[in-house]
């Protein structure tokens, strides 16, 4: 069966060529256009990846890592940022509520594959 991700981000853009990208390689893709959006996704669904954008309306990706932190059935779930931010402080921060890792936009989608691969097969 195939590992589920789900990819937020406000640009429709963004999130069409992730999961295209996604998809591809064979892994099966859900989509939110927002942390709140994000958040309701994944309570709602089974996944074994999140990828969040930092910068969005409603809910910013560091807030929608905590509150995903803050519930015991995503305490261990990888969540990778994929933004534009690519200071130290913003990655602090990220990791500070838990993200397992950074991606800086723009992104290949060989890196992406890449990293997805190494943190969930």
């Amino acid at each position: 069966m195939a590992k589920t991700i789900l990819t937020v981000d406000d640009s429709p853009s963004i999130r069409q060529m992730v999961s295209f990208t996604l998809k591809g390689a064979g892994y099966q893709v859900l989509e939110a256009a927002d942390g709140k959006q994000g958040l309701d996704q994944a309570k709602g669904n089974a996944m074994h990846l999140i990828l969040t954008d930092q910068n969005m309306p409603v809910m910013d990706g560091i807030t929608m890592i905590k509150a995903l932190r803050a519930m015991p059935q995503f305490a261990t779930l990888p969540i990778l940022m994929l933004t534009t931010e690519s200071s130290d402080q913003m990655k602090a921060q990220g990791r500070a509520v838990g993200a397992t890792g950074w991606l800086v936009k723009p992104f290949s989608p060989d890196r992406l594959l890449e990293v997805v691969r190494k943190v969930i097969g």
